[in-house]
């Protein structure tokens, strides 16, 4: 089959090809395990995090790709909660012990030996991938495969920041970043919570249209002064100037969900730039997102197809994966990207 693997980590201010097209053999699924045919993936900041060294997989090659819709092409022995042809999803969740304290919390994302699909374990920049069966999901008829495929991070680990935000019907939220993930939870939100008012800071005057056309009463630059401050502020962006400015923006007791694996360095500076008085006062919290649980990818998905959720995304075959991650590096972004397999 093929595939685009990661075979160590690249600085891609100075290059720009890290993912290597392959012929890599179909794996065979072990007891419990499923082999997905793989149709679309989507393409997410996370895999800049793995390539560039913030996040890095155990070993290598690895193949990437954590947001993966595709079809039941075999079976391990004792794996039979689907049928052969089933369409299914993978998200970045690839498993968990299930014994821990954390596991039988129901935070299985915080479990001390949880494993990233595409990290940890080979994921959906391939034709081919297994998964452990209890960490796939059903895809609703509501969705193409293209559109599913955003659903299964941007959309589940959005998901997830906007229960963490603990956001009141009639309520302010500022979404801060709008790629992938914001353009979905603004849609989550507005169904979600139809009296709440909901403002997108983004430095592209491109996403702050983006943002007003699916109903955002105001967009502006990271920057700039709202027409009143947020009671929850959901930040997606893999910088750290939005953090501080969204802290600015947030009333009394007011929450920062921070919606990221990592964080990158290129600004880390601009924190010396918190004022305790302005910034932090009153009773303000900041909340990090860990990972995603199957609970809430279940969710996700339930939900996508009552709203019904509209991934806007742009497609591009497989041998282009490393042009959809320097976009999102260069911050091209509207919507989502996803990977098509041939």
């Amino acid at each position: 089959m093929k595939a685009m693997v990661l075979k160590g980590i690249y600085d891609l201010a100075h290059e720009e090809e890290p993912l290597e097209m392959v012929d890599w053999p179909v794996p065979d699924p072990l007891e419990g395990e499923i082999l997905i045919r793989v149709t679309r993936c989507g393409v997410c900041h996370t895999e800049l995090d793995e390539i560039e060294g913030r996040t890095p997989p155990p070993k290598y090659p690895i193949v990437p790709g954590h947001e993966v819709v595709g079809y039941v092409a075999g079976r391990g022995r004792h794996a039979d909660l689907f049928q052969e042809g089933d369409r299914l999803g993978v998200a970045w969740i690839y498993s968990a012990c299930g014994r821990c304290k954390q596991c039988l919390s129901g935070n299985e994302n915080l479990c001390s030996r949880f494993r990233a699909t595409g990290r940890d374990r080979h994921g959906g920049y391939a034709e081919y991938m297994v998964v452990p069966q209890e960490f796939a999901y059903a895809v609703p008829d509501a969705f193409a495969d293209a559109q599913a495929a955003p659903l299964l991070c941007a959309g589940g680990v959005g998901y997830r920041s906007l229960r963490l935000a603990r956001l009141e019907d009639g309520r302010h939220l500022g979404l801060t970043g709008f790629g992938a993930s914001g353009h979905l939870v603004l849609q989550m939100a507005r169904y979600l919570y139809p009296h709440s008012k909901i403002h997108v800071f983004a430095r592209n005057s491109d996403e702050r249209k983006f943002a007003r056309e699916l109903g955002a009463v105001w967009a502006g630059n990271t920057t700039d002064q709202p027409p009143r401050k947020m009671d929850a502020i959901i930040d997606t962006t893999p910088v750290w100037k939005p953090v501080v400015e969204a802290l600015r923006q947030l009333n009394p007791a007011g929450r920062l969900v921070i919606n990221a694996i990592r964080k990158e360095n290129i600004d880390v500076d601009y924190l010396q730039n918190i004022d305790y008085t302005h910034h932090m006062w009153l009773e303000k919290e900041i909340k990090s997102v860990a990972n995603v649980t199957r609970k809430d990818v279940s969710e996700l998905l339930d939900l996508a197809a009552k709203i019904p959720l509209k991934p806007d995304y742009q497609e591009y075959p497989l041998d282009q994966a490393n042009q959809a991650l320097m976009e999102i590096k260069g911050s091209k972004i509207r919507g989502a990207k996803v990977l098509r397999m041939d």
